[in-house]
């Protein structure tokens, strides 16, 4: 029998998205920009914390061996990069203690780590999650559709509400509330802030489904493989609350332009998962890390493209939304 953590790095590596909503959106340039590439500030705050960079490595995986060796190389980007890491789910390492998958800051002394707990846990497995992993922030991930689809999913919810109040009240740590690719509902965002979150991402369908995935695993209902809203209609549907609450995006996010487009649409920064985890696959740790200190510059030029000089003012950049997204076009939202 198959480890469900392996299934979910093989089955996310295969799926390919009928639709990445980011297509649909195109930014107006500016022809006379005011600033210099040097001058763009790529800095970022939620989570109350200061961040370099507006985009991070999201959760993925642990658990096992396969997931040893992803977290590895991950950990060493995101290292030699300054970057935040958010491992996958610690709920494998609380039922195994001798769990080494996971990385640590005694490894990596220099890394950013983040972790991930389920909100189906109760706040107990959270401290103990905080207790040993120290992240800088704990991302509580909700995945409902992933649950009913998966062969040994939960069938019980009622209490995921109490175990978020639990959360926000007994934690110190920061706390994410994170949807895992069906795009969190603005009624979400709302009854969440109202239990004391702060920061959402709303992780919108486009990259990796774990609908497709637990249908490879499970019985097949592939009807609901595109189960959800995508990022950038998840994104327009948050914008009431945009003020109140910080928003992440993640789910489909490929490249710079992507990230430039989250950040106009109001995310106070960018997860990226299934595109890293790409990356660690098919290229050498060194070659990675590369590649990720390019994007900063890219996004550098796309800013300076949009005449802005930082995350807060591509706010106020125009844009078109075509095809699927059409119903929503408004060239200045602010």
């Amino acid at each position: 029998m198959t480890n469900r953590k392996d299934d979910h790095i093989k089955y996310a590596l295969k799926y390919q998205s009928p639709y990445n909503s980011f297509d649909d959106m195109e930014l107006i340039h500016s022809s006379l920009p005011r600033y210099d590439v040097a001058e763009i500030d790529l800095s970022t705050d939620f989570a109350g914390q200061h961040f370099d960079f507006p985009f991070y490595i999201n959760a993925m995986t642990g658990g096992s061996e396969k997931g040893k060796a992803v977290n590895r190389k991950l950990a060493q980007v995101a290292q030699a990069t300054g970057l935040v890491m958010v491992t996958g789910s610690y709920s494998a390492a609380l039922k195994n203690a001798q769990d080494d998958s996971y990385p640590t800051t005694e490894l990596y002394p220099n890394l950013k780590l983040a972790t991930n707990i389920g909100l189906d846990k109760p706040v107990s497995a959270g401290l103990q999650t905080v207790e040993a992993m120290k992240p800088i922030f704990l991302q509580v991930h909700v995945n409902v559709m992933q649950e009913l689809l998966m062969p040994e999913g939960e069938r019980e919810f009622k209490s995921w509400r109490s175990n978020l109040k639990d959360y926000v009240s007994q934690i110190k740590t920061p706390l994410i509330l994170k949807e895992v690719g069906f795009g969190m509902d603005l009624q979400s965002i709302k009854d969440a802030y109202d239990l004391g979150i702060r920061t959402v991402d709303i992780s919108g369908r486009g990259g990796t489904s774990f609908a497709y995935i637990e249908n490879q695993r499970g019985r097949d209902r592939s009807y609901l493989n595109t189960w959800g809203q995508a990022t950038v209609q998840a994104l327009i549907n948050a914008q009431p609350m945009m003020d109140k609450m910080e928003i992440l995006a993640s789910g489909g996010v490929r490249h710079p332009l992507d990230i430039i487009k989250c950040l106009v649409l109001g995310a106070k920064a960018v997860g990226l998962s299934r595109t890293v985890l790409e990356l660690v696959e098919r290229y050498q740790v060194e070659e990675v890390i590369d590649i990720i200190n390019g994007w900063k510059e890219d996004l550098r030029l796309i800013m300076c493209a949009l005449n802005c000089r930082t995350i807060a003012e591509l706010r106020q950049v125009d844009y078109l939304l075509y095809g699927n997204l059409s119903t929503n076009n408004k060239e200045n939202k602010a």
